[in-house]
């Protein structure tokens, strides 16, 4: 199991914002969902480009290159060209901090 690390202050996040952090050498892009915070690893299922920079639509997340959609809630594909869900991070806020922690592992 990894240690929790520090996102940023939940201040810092407004909501609809995101921000992405190494985790461990993993990429992982918290995002603020109207005051809930969610972390998904930064790599699209289908063929492994970030995918933080993509649009959002409420809990939707649209990778930039094809098209994929998947849910930040979850990480359920919800539209090809992918096939494969994102990993889905814990979230935690300690003290208006956002934290996460890479829990591949346990």
């Amino acid at each position: 199991m990894s240690d929790w690390i520090d996102v940023c202050r939940t201040d810092e996040l407004k909501p609809g914002e995101h921000r992405v952090v190494d985790l461990d050498g993993t990429e992982v892009a918290v995002f603020n969902l109207d005051g809930e915070f969610h972390a998904i690893e930064d790599v699209c299922t289908h063929d492994g480009a970030e995918i933080a920079s993509g649009t959002l639509d409420q809990d939707v997340i649209v990778c930039p290159r094809h098209g994929a959609r998947f849910c930040i809630r979850t990480g359920q594909v919800l539209s090809p060209p992918a096939y494969e869900d994102l990993h889905v991070f814990p979230v935690r806020v300690e003290k208006d901090t956002i934290q996460v922690r890479d829990d591949r592992w346990d």
